[in-house]
């Protein structure tokens, strides 16, 4: 492989996608990669203030890898309560395979909760450290 350009960088198609089955809702969901500027945004809302924001921790991050077959996202940020209130399952199951899709393995969250020097907040206790519902990923 050559060196890269910065035309060649930023012309790059470089966000795959996956559809994932939801046998919950009836059919499949397609995630996306997350642009660096998005996960940025996810981080720092989650972990940016001090205190780690698990208040639908899945759901912020479903909704910002969710999209149509033209790329556009699902949800909107006004779309998360009602995102949250849908099966733990499968939340869960599209959750894992954005997590996947976009590389943010257990190891990433623990630095991120030790860079934000706080224990997690916000969070019901079935988000307790080793429980299976806990955000930290598997």
């Amino acid at each position: 492989m050559g060196l890269l350009t910065k035309d060649a960088i930023l012309a790059a198609e470089d966000k795959k996608f996956e559809d994932v089955d939801v046998p919950e809702w009836g059919g499949s969901v397609r995630v996306r990669m997350m642009s660096a500027s998005e996960r940025d945004q996810w981080e720092n809302e989650t972990y940016g203030t001090g205190q780690v924001n698990t208040v639908d921790f899945r759901a912020r991050f479903v909704a910002l890898c969710a999209i149509d077959e033209a790329g556009n996202l699902l949800f909107t940020p006004d779309d998360i309560d009602a995102l949250g209130s849908k099966s733990a399952a499968a939340v869960q199951r599209v959750f894992n395979a954005a997590q996947k899709l976009n590389a943010l393995s257990a190891k990433d969250i623990q630095e991120l909760e030790k860079n934000s020097g706080a224990a997690p907040s916000g969070g019901s206790s079935s988000n307790s450290p080793g429980d299976s519902a806990s955000p930290t990923p598997t």
